[in-house]
């Protein structure tokens, strides 16, 4: 059996006082889909935080490719990135956006990685390319927001609602940009989503979340 990429034992998280998350055991297998559903409020985003290392549990036990994860993860967390609903972009252009994190890097080679991660998420790098954030639709800073993540090849995408009140096409092209992301490369996906067709066509195991804790998994 192979060793979690992300793995979770006995966690629990508390917000002044209240659990919101009590967790036994969850597995994040390398390459898997993962898909988590579940009703507003019900801890789908809180578990998306810890498995981004973007908060520390109350108690319990966060493993990253089997060691324990300390609270500073460091260089840990560049390894798994999170989309959330609402995109958020440096006010610059779109190229500057997906550059920021190669630059931080300092990886090579920049111009033609952006273009890569534009063309995954379908604009066009001739087009869009020198772009600034304020030109946007909702839908095209959403996949620039997603492109900015996939240029790093992170080794875990997590996407909060990734889709919600997006057009159409918009929404195709960013689950297609994920599941490219998964042949390319071997990322772990995990997806927060009500979209359940989706999560159903294209999901390993789905978990079910009720009140911070998982209910069923299918």
């Amino acid at each position: 059996m192979s060793t979690p990429l992300i793995a979770l034992y006995n966690i629990r998280q508390r917000y002044s006082g209240r659990t919101v998350l009590a967790i036994d055991r969850l597995d994040i297998e390398p390459g898997s889909i993962v898909g988590l559903a579940g009703p507003n409020g019900s801890g789908k985003s809180t578990l998306l935080r810890l498995l981004a290392f973007l908060e520390t549990p109350a108690s319990g036990t966060l493993t990253f490719m089997g060691n324990p994860v300390p609270d500073k993860p460091n260089g840990v967390h560049k390894q798994v990135t999170l989309l959330v609903q609402e995109p958020y972009l440096l006010k610059r252009s779109v190229h500057a956006n997906i550059a920021y994190g190669l630059k931080v890097r300092g990886e090579s080679d920049i111009t033609t990685k952006v273009n890569h991660a534009l063309d995954t998420v379908g604009l066009p790098p001739d087009v869009f390319s020198h772009r600034q954030w304020f030109e946007l639709s909702g839908g095209e800073a959403q996949r620039v927001a997603l492109a900015a993540r996939l240029v790093l090849k992170p080794k875990a995408l997590l996407m909060d609602e990734p889709t919600a009140s997006l057009d159409g096409q918009s929404a195709t092209l960013i689950r297609q940009a994920a599941l490219a992301a998964r042949k390319e490369y071997g990322a772990s996906l995990v997806v927060a989503s009500h979209d359940m067709t989706w999560l159903n066509a294209v999901c390993d195991h789905i978990f079910h979340l009720e009140h911070g804790t998982i209910t069923d998994k299918q």
